[in-house]
């Protein structure tokens, strides 16, 4: 039987309302498309596992646009960690024990408090380039696109389908903004028009911590950042993927706490710093990532 999907501009609403996620007007109706082809393209394809609906609409919807709460896509590339050209400070004698904000459990917070870390920027005023690494479905890159429409967005995936999917999203949308890019992550950062070009690099729920890293920073421009949506298993990753970091040019920044607002799950996004050029070493072939993560013992 087909699934009904009763989806209003109202319900999306109090959703970003619930969780304090600033918006533009435009985006609940737009936001409401999307999930409704969602649920429609779900029943032939599984892009995401099955849920309720207003679960579904928590854990990816609510999920990824919990960073607009914070400032990390309103900083602008460089302005939140100078590159070392700028600092002075030479890669190859950097320590990695000191490339860490991150304490032994994987999830100290930024020290700021959560109004400081909160400043409520129109969404209309965030601009730069973003790309989402293995997006899936869309999560978080398409919802993202959506609601910064000044954002140029790329969505990375290796299976066909899922564009195809997103394909429709964009033109029932209208949304101009986003770039599809059929790719292993591996493969697509060694093209010149992708590698180290974004001011930001996304990913959720895609790798651990230190194959993302891999996957991430060779996209990245120093001075940008890769941000990774984590969940509890960061407390175990946090030692390799700190390693990592430190061979790919970057430096973990604190985490800072994602909360899906009626929901108990341990979600943050921990920030990568890009510091210095990436080598040309990496990432590695495809699949070695995953098969032999950087870091780790």
């Amino acid at each position: 039987m087909k699934r009904t999907v009763t989806m209003n501009r109202n319900r999306i609403e109090e959703l970003l309302k619930a969780n304090g996620i600033p918006f533009l007007p435009e985006l609940p109706e737009k936001l409401g498309i999307y999930f409704r082809l969602l649920m429609e393209w779900n029943e032939k394809m599984d892009l995401v596992a099955a849920a309720p609906e207003e679960e579904l609409l928590d854990r990816h919807l609510a999920d990824s646009l919990t960073v607009l709460k914070t400032d990390l896509l309103f900083r602008g590339a460089g302005n939140g960690l100078k590159p070392e050209r700028e600092t002075g400070e030479d890669n190859a004698e950097r320590d990695p024990e000191r490339t860490t904000d991150v304490d032994s459990a994987g999830l100290k917070h930024d020290p700021e408090t959560e109004a400081e870390r909160t400043p409520r920027v129109d969404p209309a005023a965030c601009a730069g380039s973003l790309i989402d690494v293995g997006t899936g479905a869309g999560f978080p890159g398409m919802a993202l696109a959506l609601a910064l429409p000044g954002m140029n967005v790329t969505l990375m995936d290796s299976q066909k389908k899922r564009l195809l999917f997103l394909e429709k999203v964009i033109a029932a949308t209208g949304t101009e903004n986003v770039t599809l890019v059929h790719s292993r992550a591996e493969d697509g950062a060694r093209r010149p028009e992708l590698r180290e070009r974004m001011d930001f690099a996304v990913a959720r729920a895609v790798a651990p911590l230190s194959v993302l890293c891999e996957y991430l920073l060779p996209f990245v421009k120093p001075g940008g950042m890769a941000l990774c949506w984590k969940g509890p298993a960061l407390a175990e990753e946090a030692e390799a993927g700190r390693k990592a970091a430190f061979l790919l040019g970057g430096r973990i920044l604190p985490a800072v706490s994602a909360p899906v607002a009626n929901r108990d799950w341990e979600h943050v996004i921990l920030p990568v710093g890009k510091i210095s050029r990436t080598p040309k070493i990496y990432p590695r072939k495809a699949g070695t990532p995953k098969a032999n993560p950087l870091g780790e013992p």
